[in-house]
């Protein structure tokens, strides 16, 4: 274990994660297991290099999604089924995602590990993100224009997926009421665990992949990711404790604030609908991910990969960085709570007329 790798924690850092594990734990509850994509760029913007950020982020992944899949769980919104099938697999990407960040790790140390999590997170943020919030935007559309909630239809992609029929592979599921090849299903999960042992955000490809591939709505999706982020969790921090990058202490102290927060987002989700779901998780994605995109800079200037940036510069894109950071934190929490607020409100004003 190189000591090197391990920040010193001192009150206020111990604060400021505790803080940052309950705003993406919140998340996590409403919108499935992606609030670790606050959370991993918290931890580097402390100084955790992009390693150790992935590996902590997952240690303490695996408690909290079993917590929120549990709630959520009571509310019917879980499909254990898609979601053990989908963890298996992804365990599989998984093993293949740590193999590739240790070998950059070894290649580039810990600026190339946080330079290739930096790149990931703003490309699969600026895709995924932009996609999510043009859905969530027609579905608003929809219902402004009907006056009531618009139920999510079933993409082409999905009715084609559920339309094809292969002996010996399919398989019926309650989430999507149909029957779907398992040849589907592997891919997808694979390409969610690569991408959660890159970023420790597998949500990111796991929850549209069931929406808009499988025909899930949004809502068991989301839920369904929790029992995913929990088989590829506890995998996932074997793999990487037998590396020695696993910041225990990191992981404990976000986990003791995200387990209030995974609670506070799933009540959050039985009251409002499919497109706030969305728009929280798209407007969230987008912002974080100029977070990133402030500090690739000065990793591309660390491994002489471009001309040498000025310190002061680089100090000065990292401070934006960190802003912006904070503005997604404070946008997605106060966005889950006022949903939450209305939500309940609209909710007790129905059951009273």
């Amino acid at each position: 274990m190189e000591s090197s790798l391990f920040i010193e924690l001192n009150l206020y850092t111990a604060l400021a994660l505790f803080v940052v594990g309950f705003v993406g734990g919140m998340v996590s509850g409403f919108i499935g297991s992606g609030g670790a994509f606050v959370l991993t760029p918290a931890m580097m913007t402390l100084g955790v290099p992009g390693i150790v950020a992935v590996a902590s982020n997952i240690c303490h992944k695996f408690p909290k999604s079993l917590v929120g899949a549990m709630k959520r769980h009571k509310y019917g919104q879980v499909d254990v089924k898609l979601g053990l099938i989908m963890g298996l697999f992804a365990e599989l990407g998984m093993l293949v995602g740590k193999q590739v960040m240790t070998g950059i790790k070894h290649s580039f140390g810990d600026v190339g590990t946080s330079l290739y999590v930096s790149v990931v997170f703003v490309v699969v943020l600026a895709v995924v993100g932009l996609f999510v919030l043009r859905d969530a935007y027609q579905m608003f559309q929809q219902e402004k224009a009907t006056g009531a909630e618009v139920p999510q239809e079933t993409t082409r992609l999905a009715r084609w997926v559920q339309s094809v029929r292969i002996p010996g592979t399919m398989v019926f599921f309650p989430s999507i009421k149909a029957q779907v090849s398992l040849l589907f299903i592997v891919p997808l999960g694979f390409a969610t665990g690569m991408l959660a042992a890159t970023i420790a955000v597998g949500g990111f490809i796991g929850v549209p992949a069931m929406i808009y591939v499988l025909g899930a709505p949004a809502l068991m999706a989301t839920a369904t990711e929790l029992v995913i982020a929990f088989v590829m969790g506890l995998g996932g921090t074997i793999l990487y404790a037998l590396d020695g990058v696993v910041d225990i202490r990191l992981a404990m102290i976000i986990l003791a604030g995200s387990l209030f927060g995974v609670q506070i987002g799933a009540i959050g989700t039985t009251y409002v609908k499919d497109s706030v779901v969305k728009l929280v998780m798209g407007l969230i994605m987008v912002i974080v991910l100029f977070s990133r995109f402030f500090y690739v800079p000065g990793y591309l200037s660390k491994l002489e990969l471009i001309a040498p940036i000025q310190d002061a510069t680089i100090a000065y894109l990292k401070l934006l960085g960190d802003a912006t950071l904070v503005l997604a934190m404070a946008v997605g929490g106060i966005a889950i709570i006022i949903a939450l607020i209305q939500g309940m409100a609209a909710h007790r004003l129905a059951q009273r007329s």
